[in-house]
């Protein structure tokens, strides 16, 4: 009887231990890891992504924190490569033990993360990607905000086809998981109505080597190309088409960092058609977004209003509903079903969260933009492109 009471009993103190007995979480805490490009071609998305989320966390710990805890936001580099990821996940996970992940950058990187949550079943919230491979099948630790890029190829094809009047779309691509992504959506859009990319063209991550890619298109003369990649590289590909008088209509998704890539293109960027998976920051009628200016003034006053900032704050903002939601008894699984629990859910943004056991993606709304002397615009007809 003594060697059962001896094997039963770490089990009962197991099972009466507090919630914040679990890792990354304190009486008074919750800590958050984070793993982004914060150097490299695609610096600015980490960077930017990484300060909305902190503003949000700033604000809410300056009104007493979630559930009377604290919020903790470790964030480190993976500089858009996927072995730094797997890294930087394992060092958050086994040295910062932190409760959950968030604000993620990147297909590629993400790809490496999301198994790993669901591995070590620990949440991770906010990728700052619309990869489907992160959306379906849906993974129990892994939850996304952002509209997906399937969406964004859908909503481009569609007008291009059915409103410019476009016949020939290529499309200029980053050769990994990342560019292939788009590239599916773009082929799923593009055969619903009976076509297929005119020409494709690739080039490497982390490097402006666009030229072979620019070469493979360029005798297809298309009417649009759909770029895919960071703001430096897809810059680079701007400034040698137009240098080539290229009368191609130019269109990228999101993921650019579209005050990034404005700035980078310069004047050769004017004219270039991006969809966006947030309101223009410039939206101050929104309530999260006239909060979103408030906490950038307040935190970080140099620092002007970005998509991708406003994206990070909008993660966070989701991620604190879910915290706030779950209790003060938190514990991982608590948090997701809590999220889960947010439908038709509307957090001052103009666009609702949905999420469900069986969708972990909140919202599917988007804002396609132009650059307009430096700055992105709404685009409000895209009848308006037609040469």
């Amino acid at each position: 009887m003594k060697i059962v009471q001896h094997a039963v009993l770490p089990l009962v103190l197991l099972l009466c231990l507090p919630a914040w007995s679990q890792k990354g979480l304190t009486p008074g805490e919750i800590a958050v890891g984070s793993c982004s490009a914060l150097q490299g071609p695609a610096g600015a998305l980490g960077s930017e992504t990484v300060l909305g989320a902190k503003a949000y966390f700033n604000l809410v710990n300056e009104h007493g924190g979630v559930n009377g805890r604290k919020l903790k936001l470790v964030s480190y580099d993976d500089s858009y490569e996927p072995e730094k990821t797997i890294a930087c996940v394992n060092k958050l996970l086994q040295e910062d033990e932190v409760f959950s992940l968030g604000f993620f950058v990147g297909t590629p990187t993400g790809a490496k993360a999301a198994p790993m949550a669901e591995t070590h079943k620990v949440p991770i919230v906010g990728f700052f990607t619309g990869a489907e491979l992160l959306r379906n099948p849906v993974k129990h630790y892994v939850v996304n905000v952002r509209a997906s890029y399937y969406n964004e190829a859908r909503t481009m094809v569609d007008n291009l086809v059915g409103v410019v009047g476009a016949k020939k779309i290529a499309v200029f691509y980053q050769q990994d998981a990342f560019g292939q992504a788009v590239l599916e959506g773009v082929k799923i859009a593009l055969s619903a109505h009976g076509m297929s990319p005119v020409a494709l063209g690739t080039f490497e991550r982390n490097t402006l080597e666009v030229q072979p890619g620019i070469d493979k298109i360029k005798p297809a003369h298309p009417d649009a190309v759909i770029m895919v990649g960071p703001y430096a590289p897809v810059a680079e590909f701007v400034k040698r088409v137009r240098a080539e008088k290229w009368d191609s209509l130019l269109l990228t998704v999101s993921f650019v960092g579209t005050e990034a890539f404005a700035k980078t293109a310069g004047v050769d960027g004017n004219g270039v058609v991006i969809t966006q998976v947030v309101p223009p920051p410039s939206r101050t009628d929104l309530p999260l977004v006239k909060q979103y200016h408030e906490a950038l003034r307040k935190y970080f006053p140099s620092t002007a209003p970005s998509f991708v900032s406003l994206e990070g704050f909008v993660d966070a903002a989701v991620m604190v509903e879910g915290f706030k939601r779950a209790g003060r008894d938190l514990t991982r699984d608590k948090f997701i079903a809590a999220l889960e629990t947010m439908q038709n859910q509307d957090i001052g943004i103009g666009m609702t969260v949905n999420y469900s056991s069986t969708a972990h993606q909140a919202f599917s709304q988007l804002y396609p933009t132009v650059i307009r002397g430096g700055v992105a615009v709404p685009l409000k007809d895209w009848a308006a492109l037609k040469h």
